[in-house]
């Protein structure tokens, strides 16, 4: 593997292990899903928040 192939890997894995690549799941789902209102990111990133204080499950905080 090259250095910048090895430099992808680890931003998109800190990306995924933040959550920061969910919101642009979101908008790929919410483009073929026009009929609904679609979150700004600061709305989404509430809401995610929201949801995971009411659901902890296995995280330590």
């Amino acid at each position: 593997m090259t250095v910048r192939s090895l430099l992808s890997l680890a931003r998109w894995y800190l990306r995924e292990l933040n959550g920061e690549g969910e919101y642009e799941r979101y908008s790929a789902w919410q483009r073929t899903h026009p009929h609904l209102p679609a979150l700004s990111r600061q709305e989404y990133e509430r809401l995610r928040m929201d949801r995971q204080d009411s659901t902890p499950g296995a995280r330590c905080c």
